[in-house]
């Protein structure tokens, strides 16, 4: 498991109508106990794309990436890490639109 440290939001703009409902980009700076799999001396971030429509929202999409190289690194979270994730953005999502 991690904890996120930090964090950024923004609406990603569609000028052209073409998704639907509102999508926000967060990046979220975590920290990963050495003993876990994901650990990197660098540090890490999750970039989450989380979409918001009238009768639902969720996660689209994530990706880890290491922080100092911002090398994309190929893993996949446990469902609970996802759950936590998706908490997480649908906690702060509003804030994307100050």
């Amino acid at each position: 498991m991690f904890t996120i440290t930090s964090y950024t939001v923004e609406l990603v703009k569609d000028p052209f109508k073409i998704l639907t409902g509102q999508r926000y980009e967060f990046l979220l700076d975590i920290e990963v106990e050495e003993d876990d799999d994901m650990y990197s001396e660098s540090g890490l971030y999750i970039r989450v794309i989380y979409n918001v429509e009238e009768d639902k929202s969720g996660l689209l999409k994530y990706e880890v990436y290491e922080k100092t190289t911002q090398l994309y690194l190929d893993f996949e979270l446990e469902d609970d890490e996802v759950a936590s994730v998706a908490a997480f953005c649908k906690e702060h999502v509003h804030e994307g639109n100050e």
